[in-house]
């Protein structure tokens, strides 16, 4: 008998599956979402290819994956907030704003580490 707790190769498998399912649903239901993969499609290749040494890639690779995440999370709030109070209220609202607010944040992430890491090889 298994320890309790214990995630063997079906579990892990199993909650893989359900992180592509999350995937397909945010490809498939937010407009946002798509086009900030698209956005991510262009700018991780980018990176690794601009960035010079582990770490400039790692951070100009980290900031779209770290919007898309977020992005994910903020369709999970807006669709639970609307499963709960469909009608308006201030505290759903509210909700979803600070959502979009965190994506936001995490856009402005995107150009600041680029313009930081790359914008001094531009200016000769």
């Amino acid at each position: 008998m298994a320890a309790k707790g214990f995630r063997g190769p079906r579990q892990v498998w199993n909650a893989f599956l359900w992180s592509m399912k999350g995937l397909r649903a945010g490809w498939r239901h937010e407009a946002s979402f798509r086009l900030e993969a698209c956005l991510a499609v262009v700018l991780i290749p980018l990176g690794l290819w601009l960035g010079r040494g582990g770490l400039e890639k790692f951070a100009l690779i980290l900031a779209p994956m770290l919007v898309l995440s977020a992005e994910l999370l903020n369709s999970a709030i807006e669709a639970v907030v609307d499963k709960v109070s469909p009608e308006f209220h201030e505290l759903a609202g509210r909700a979803k704003d600070m959502g979009s607010a965190a994506v936001f944040v995490l856009l402005v992430l995107v150009v600041l580490s680029w313009a930081l890491i790359l914008g001094p090889r531009l200016v000769v």
